[in-house]
């Protein structure tokens, strides 16, 4: 084995000492805030599938969703709520038209849409919107 090689690759553990020791506070500081400003992410147990009227035909759209969240208390709290926000997701998905789901820009205003549903349900129950995005990770329209 080509010790050289591997000290190269993994470096020298004296760099990091001597930072930690030279500013331990900064460290410290940093590693507290870190959690709390963590982004989580909690999936929907399932996806949304639903019918949309259109104008020639019925269209069949299946959105999977997960919600980004800071930190581990708030994606606790997020999980305890489900059933609340898939309610939320569900009446503000059904909403939509197929020509606004057809267009990114119509996508991007339904995510927001379904983003403040999910924000104002959370709101009276939690005391906060816990939730800071609304991201689609699967998007189907037939």
């Amino acid at each position: 084995m080509n010790w050289g090689g591997a000290w190269f690759f993994l470096g020298s553990d004296e760099p990091a000492a001597a930072a930690q020791s030279d500013d331990v506070g900064a460290v410290t500081e940093s590693s507290s805030q870190a959690p709390t400003n963590e982004a989580n992410y909690v999936g929907m147990p399932r996806p949304f599938l639903f019918n949309l009227p259109g104008v020639d035909r019925s269209r069949l759209v299946e959105i999977k969703v997960q919600l980004m969240v800071r930190g581990a208390d708030d994606e606790t709290a997020v999980r305890k709520h489900i059933p609340l926000i898939e309610d939320a997701l569900l009446t503000t998905f059904s909403g939509a038209d197929v020509q606004k789901l057809s267009t990114q820009a119509g996508k991007d205003e339904v995510r927001q849409l379904a983003l403040l549903s999910v924000q104002n349900t959370l709101q009276p129950v939690t005391g906060k919107p816990l939730v800071e995005k609304v991201l689609f990770t699967g998007f189907v329209m037939q």
